[in-house]
């Protein structure tokens, strides 16, 4: 399964608002068509937010033309990272397609800054899957039944999944038994995408409420909790989306491992502790309304921060496509990024 397709004009993106009941897909020409989508969520995922971003800064410089590009896309590169703050992917992205525009030959800055958006894309799919095959071997080890929160499938990625891709991996090896999907509020990321893509691939699985998910740690029904990241701190500090800091510490009271899934372009070794990592907080509306309905009462007001940050010391491993860091990850983590 792919949510992403391209071509030097246009960028394509399965509209995940729109999931499970409709398959419509979202045609970007722009880079304020790209920044949009990942505004408003039709595009979602760190590692699909980064590849999309960086599209569409080429596509910016495709309309721009070669006399200013050079001197107009920086701007827009700066707006493109306000667009999800907390997935520091997007910013790397962003990052690299810019370091390609001072690269590439006077005329050539369209051609250039698109097949390093192509670069980015297909090295995310060889990550995802060196992830996978990391990762499942590792997580077998605790047994076949894994619960896991929101979506880092390939409708999170360019294609295969982080956290979720180890899933696929340890179901095509034969060691999964079965998959809890956190319903995940309050856009229901596992329960729209995660059970899509599931279902898909006839991997057997259920919904559980977010609330159900301690309940089902002390009735036994799970042997490992799986996650992906947005932006992983130098001492293992995770940002994923809201939730999993509550489900870390569940799992760490059941004596559950708790793995986080994530290539090493999430890693953010500049910072030294999630206290650092900016929490983005999106409308109340999306809270107190659903699909445009309202579900609490008029004048009611809500609090949404879409992420939240889990201490590295209740994360039993970081599975990366350069190996699995264990704790203390200041160490680890630096290592695999050749650190030290």
């Amino acid at each position: 399964m792919r949510a992403i397709r391209y071509q030097p004009d246009r960028l394509e993106l399965l509209d995940q608002t729109r999931l499970p009941h409709e398959k419509v897909w979202l045609t970007c020409r722009t880079a304020e068509d790209v920044y949009q989508a990942i505004r408003s969520m039709q595009v979602r995922g760190a590692p699909a937010i980064g590849a999309a971003a960086a599209f569409g800064l080429a596509l910016e410089a495709r309309r721009i033309g070669p006399a200013d590009v050079r001197s107009r896309l920086p701007q827009v590169a700066a707006w493109m990272k306000t667009a999800r703050p907390t997935a520091v992917n997007l910013m790397q992205a962003v990052d690299e397609l810019m370091a390609a525009l001072e690269e590439a030959p006077p005329g050539s800055e369209a051609d250039a800054l698109y097949q390093r958006a192509v670069a980015i894309a297909e090295r995310d799919i060889e990550t995802n899957r060196r992830i996978g095959e990391l990762g499942a071997k590792w997580v077998a080890e605790h047994g076949g039944r894994v619960l896991t929160h929101c979506n880092t499938g390939s409708l999170a990625t360019v294609e295969y999944g982080t956290a979720l891709g180890i899933l696929r991996a340890m179901h095509e090896a034969g060691t999964l038994e079965h998959v809890y999907v956190d319903e995940t509020r309050p856009y229901l990321q596992g329960a729209r995408l995660t059970a899509y893509e599931l279902l898909e691939e006839g991997i057997p699985f259920d919904i559980i409420t977010d609330s159900t998910a301690g309940f089902a740690m002390k009735l036994g029904w799970i042997d490992a909790v799986i996650v992906g990241a947005d932006r992983i701190a130098r001492n293992g500090d995770t940002a994923n989306k809201i939730g999993t800091y509550t489900l870390a510490v569940l799992a760490s009271f059941h004596g559950i491992p708790f793995y986080v899934a994530a290539p090493t372009t999430t890693l953010d070794l500049s910072i030294p502790s999630g206290d650092h990592i900016p929490i983005e907080e999106r409308s109340a509306d999306e809270v107190t309304h659903w699909m445009g309905r309202p579900i609490a009462p008029e004048g009611a007001s809500a609090k949404h921060l879409a992420f939240d940050v889990t201490p590295g010391h209740l994360i039993s491993g970081i599975i990366t496509e350069r190996g699995v860091a264990l704790p203390p990850y200041e160490e680890s983590l630096a290592r695999l990024c050749g650190k030290r």
